[in-house]
Parts: structure tokens; sequence; C-alpha cells
């Protein structure tokens, strides 16, 4: 996938950007692109199973036929949301989530729907640095009241 990605780029050379000799390379996609295009294969891939004669068959024969770009596998993805040591996930009970966030650190995905609990606590920062010539920062110590979500 990456290796498809990729873009030529070429640069001339020559006088006054006359291009007597064009020089060109195989530049990598932008991450983003290649993280998404990845996520895309990986959201369609097709479940399937070793037949009889030790050959993968499709699980749910509705779907088209994978193709050589598509990707299949045979054995499910491990539930990240509850605590499994044979694959060493810790589950996310217990975890600070991001009551605001639809990402990954929102508290929707991240507790799996099973919900969150909110509770108050006191954060401690350091606030009103000030440089003293020469060569020390003096801060205050600033506490604030803060909500903090955890996953249930």
């Amino acid at each position: 996938s990456v290796y498809n990605l990729a873009n030529v780029a070429c640069k001339c050379h020559g006088v006054s950007g006359s291009c007597s000799l064009k020089t060109c390379w195989l530049q990598l996609a932008d991450f983003r692109r290649v993280g998404e295009f990845l996520k895309e294969k990986y959201d369609s891939a097709a479940a399937m199973r070793i037949g009889r004669k030790g050959k993968l068959e499709q699980v749910d024969k509705r779907f088209n036929v994978p193709t050589p770009e598509d990707l299949v596998y045979t054995d499910q993805s491990p539930d990240y949301c509850l605590k499994n040591d044979t694959t060493g996930s810790m589950g996310t009970l217990g975890r600070l989530c991001n009551k605001t966030s639809e990402g990954m650190d929102g508290c929707e995905l991240m507790c799996c729907g099973r919900g969150y609990d909110q509770f108050k606590t006191y954060k401690h920062e350091r606030c009103h640095c000030k440089f003293h010539w020469c060569c020390y920062v003096k801060c205050k110590r600033c506490t604030s009241l803060v909500d903090q979500f955890v996953c249930k």
C-alpha cells in the first residue's frame, strides 16, 4: 500500500529554469493518506476460514469474493473493551476518558457503550511563571477543581 500510494516527483535542472536535465524519484504519500487507506481496507476485510482442502473459503458468501488487494482474516480481533490476560489487554474499565471528544479518547468509544462515571478532582499545576536574570524561573502553584470521567 505504501508503494502503490507513492507519487513520482520530478525536478528540472538547467540554465534559467530550462529542463535540460530532469531528476525524478518516488515520494512517499502523506502518512495520513496511507493510514486512511489501510483503515478502509481493515474495515472492509473479509472473514475467511480454512476449508477441508486447506484452502481459504469465505465465511459469508453474500459478500463479493476478495481480490488480491483486499485484506482477509481467519481469527476475530480480540475485544479490547474487556480485560484479557491472554492478549494482554487491560480493558477500559477505570480508564480516564474525554467526555467532549468524538475520537478514540472519547467516553462513548473508549467505554464501549458501558457508560462512564464523573468525579471532581483537584489539579495542581505551575502557573504565573517568571524568568529571573540570571538564570532561573520562579512559578506559583495553582490549584483548580476539574471534572474527570472514567469508564464503567
